[in-house]
């Protein structure tokens, strides 16, 4: 509970930004819902389409919504200029409005279409024109109903926004993942208490403007419109930021190494005078993406991923080849800049319980693949889709019983609990030596090398000041250095947070 009372004051800023986003989110929702509601009220096709394309919407999972508006962002750059934001608030604001349109909307044309005739008639009757009709009588009667669903959406959007996340915004989503991704459960309850007190908070504040209305009471709308503007505006000055100039977003992917490096440069660029703010849980794809567009402006990424995801290569070359071929890639076609590699490499590599590979006399992938039938292989969310996974498992005939999808840091515990037999594990991983896995030789080399590289992005890659900072990070880093400072967020006892296992890597990289 101590710990619980502790990490509560420091979600300030992400309670801030978790606010406006919503606030903003469910204000677009309701500047798109109420004119197509009066339209769709007037025109049965118009409400048979609005409410069909709004009800389509809810049937999207949020997190695929979220990201499907990066790649629709990037190519709208070509029409609106290459500032256009694709990572971050615009793609959050834009889906969560999107999920907020079906419960204003629905209400709102339920509460039109099932007003008392004889209203609208005496309306008519003395002489109202649409205009009026809508504003003097139509409106005061369903604005009860419409705030009923305001409050709906309301609650949806707040409790879907722990996912912007996902994409680079920051929200109270940030200690969720953070702490599902380490176990740390105290960060995930946080998360979920701040998030469940703002819907509630919410839900509150528009109740009693919902009240306000359905009784004529003007004190009571005008009240809750207060608490709503105070909060928004105390959410508003908590995250404006005087030194936006030396400002510098960098990126993390959705595992606990990402996390510590991302801190590890943080840390660097602060002491360097630079104010910098963090983008964590991306996934790959939109990773490389982001650095590349400038939507962040550093990434720690890995050879073998660009070369194969990206590069669509599937030849394996030595390491130095590999860098230089991917540093001229990256010249030629965003012009993101390589500072270096860290030191050390981050492999995939296919693990198993040392105790239960020596049963079965496994020691390479090549060997795996006799009992591959009948046994169970567990990997994070995207490692199936990758053409490293399609390539291994078309170099060595693999083909498994069951296929299942893990987060990363859940793998290690099926692995243990038996729920799989073998998993796709990260080399650099502590939890390869502290659970006494072994690694499957790789006799074809059908994985390539991942070593550890910095990206900046286009623009970043051209200050001076900044490279000169992040330069001693160049081949610092041991893999064993990595391993211990991996375990210190992982293990399930002692664990440190991610700014103080960056501190101890710092430390033994002699920083």
């Amino acid at each position: 509970m101590s710990e619980l009372l502790n990490i509560m004051p420091m979600l300030g800023d992400h309670l801030a930004a978790h606010v406006l986003l919503s606030v903003s989110a469910i204000a677009l929702g309701i500047a798109v819902a109420l004119p197509l509601a009066v339209w769709a009220s007037r025109s049965p096709t118009v409400a048979k389409a609005t409410l069909g394309f709004a009800s389509l919407v809810q049937t999207v999972p949020a997190l695929a919504l979220l990201a499907l508006f990066f790649p629709i962002l990037l190519s709208l750059r070509a029409v609106f200029g290459e500032d256009l934001p694709t990572l971050g608030f615009l793609p959050a604001l834009l889906a969560l409005a999107l999920y907020a349109l079906l419960p204003i909307l629905r209400n709102a044309v339920t509460a039109q279409a099932n007003l008392d005739p004889g209203v609208i008639e005496a309306a008519h009757g003395v002489g109202m024109n649409d205009w009026q009709r809508l504003r003097l009588v139509e409106a005061p009667l369903v604005a009860p109903y419409v705030m009923a669903g305001i409050r709906t959406a309301a609650v949806w959007t707040v409790g879907a926004a722990t996912l912007a996340t996902t994409i680079g915004q920051k929200s109270l989503g940030d200690p969720i993942f953070a702490g599902l991704q380490t176990q740390n459960w105290v960060l995930v309850v946080a998360g979920c208490i701040g998030s469940a007190g703002l819907a509630l908070a919410a839900d509150a504040i528009l109740g009693m403007i919902e009240r306000g209305l359905a009784t004529r009471r003007r004190g009571l709308t005008i009240g809750g419109l207060a608490a709503l503007l105070f909060g928004v505006t105390l959410a508003l000055n908590s995250q404006l930021d005087g030194g936006e100039d030396r400002r510098v977003v960098i990126g993390a992917k959705g595992f606990s190494e990402q996390y510590i490096l991302a801190r590890l440069i943080g840390q660097r660029l602060e002491q360097a005078g630079y104010t910098v703010d963090y983008r964590d849980g991306l996934g790959s794809a939109i990773a490389h993406q982001a650095v590349a567009t400038g939507a962040i402006d550093v990434l720690v990424d890995y050879t073998g991923t660009i070369w194969t995801n990206h590069m669509d290569r599937q030849d394996n070359p030595d390491r130095d080849k590999m860098l230089a071929e991917i540093i001229a890639w990256e010249n030629r076609t965003s012009g993101a800049h390589v500072l270096g590699r860290l030191g050390f490499e981050n492999a995939y590599g296919l693990a198993m319980r040392r105790d239960r590979a020596e049963a079965l006399g496994i020691r390479s992938i090549e060997d795996l693949a006799r009992t591959a039938p009948k046994m169970t292989i567990g990997g994070d969310p995207e490692f199936f889709e990758r053409p490293e996974w399609h390539a291994v498992r078309r170099t060595y005939g693999l083909r498994f019983a069951y296929q299942r999808n893990f987060a990363p840091t859940f793998m290690y515990n099926a692995l243990e609990s038996g729920e799989a037999d073998v998993i796709s594990g990260y080399t650099s991983d502590g939890r390869i030596e502290a659970d006494d896995l072994v690694i499957l030789a790789d006799p074809e080399a059908a994985f390539p090398n991942y070593d550890a590289i910095i990206l900046l992005a286009p623009k970043t890659g051209k200050n001076a000041n900044l490279v000169t900072a992040l330069m001693p990070l160049v081949g610092a880093i041991s893999v064993e250095a990595m391993r211990e400072a991996n375990f210190a967020v992982d293990r399930d006892v002692d664990k440190l947070s991610f700014d103080d296992a960056a501190r101890a890597l710092a430390a033994s990289a002699g920083f």
